[in-house]
């Protein structure tokens, strides 16, 4: 078993979820009740309802001190159908700001956020505030666009990076639902053979069996870090199924999870740094931008 999967377990697991009473937000915390999160789960909802202006002892912080409450009642509402001791807690601050000092004081496992949502009077879940937590988060990030009808088929973008099999790991660790489905996508970078239209014969026959040969080693080395990847998710309970694509990575996750009719889409991020907001990734990135689904970034 891997040390991520150990980690994860054998403690209380810790959930935040971040909501400003939207659409989106609502989305995100009706997904979180749905998500096979690990046993026991604690979870929280933060609010964030600072107002940027001059006149804080305005109409518009009334306003939003109102529908701040409004955002937290119902939020608390929805997450104590499934966790009874689930609390709200509402913070002072910046949203982005507000989110992440809210997950490091309560040790978050993982932080929910909806995609590009805005309250009545203040826009909590912008995709900027949204991508600033996903960029700055020391947690895994959930990202959730759209609300599905359960939670259980999950796509997982696997390469060579410590943040990719972190993702395996953190999917591992989760209860396999009813009908738990997990599809590993690679993406193998395929070296073509070259222009020898000027060499003999013999020698293009010999350069195009070594790009076959390294070809063939690429993609069973891909197989290989499938099937090990694969051991944990299936002593979960998982179905595992194993894809190895020829193509460009983004491109074929997000084909690969349009054909799994994803619920969940998995990807791990670059590591951290000073500049860690520069550091997702392309493939992160473009992920977040284009997935039509939900979205758990790793690292």
């Amino acid at each position: 078993m891997s040390a991520g999967v150990t980690q994860l377990r054998g403690k209380t697991f810790r959930v935040l979820v971040a909501s400003d009473g939207s659409v989106q937000a609502r989305r995100a915390t009706s997904v979180a009740t749905q998500f096979p999160w690990p046993e026991p789960t604690r979870v929280r909802v933060v609010v964030a309802r600072r107002v940027e202006t001059e006149h804080q002892r305005s109409i518009l912080l009334a306003a939003l001190d109102q529908t701040t409450d409004v955002a937290a009642r119902a939020a608390r509402r929805a997450v104590t159908r499934r966790w009874p001791d689930a609390d709200v807690v509402i913070v002072d601050k910046p949203p982005a700001e507000g989110v992440l000092s809210e997950a490091k004081r309560f040790g978050a496992d993982v932080v929910v956020v909806g995609w590009r949502g805005h309250g009545a009077a203040r826009r909590l879940l912008m995709g900027s505030v949204s991508r600033a937590v996903v960029r700055r988060a020391a947690s895994p990030v959930l990202v959730v666009r759209r609300r599905p009808s359960e939670v259980s088929r999950f796509v997982i973008g696997l390469d060579a990076s410590a943040n990719a099999r972190r993702a395996v790991a953190f999917v591992a660790s989760l209860p396999a639902p009813h009908d738990g489905e997990v599809t590993l996508v690679t993406a193998v970078e395929r070296m073509g053979v070259p222009s020898q239209s000027l060499v003999p014969a013999r020698v293009r026959r010999s350069v195009a069996a070594e790009v076959a040969r390294v070809n063939d080693e690429r993609t069973a080395s891909a197989k290989a870090a499938q099937e090990h990847a694969s051991r944990d998710l299936r002593r979960q309970g998982w179905r595992v199924k194993l894809v190895v694509a020829n193509g460009e990575p983004l491109r074929e996750l997000l084909a690969t999870a349009a054909r799994a009719r994803a619920h969940v889409v998995a990807i791990g991020a670059r590591s951290s740094s000073g500049v860690r907001q520069l550091l997702l990734g392309s493939v992160a990135e473009g992920v977040l931008n284009r997935c039509p689904t939900t979205v758990l970034v790793v690292r």
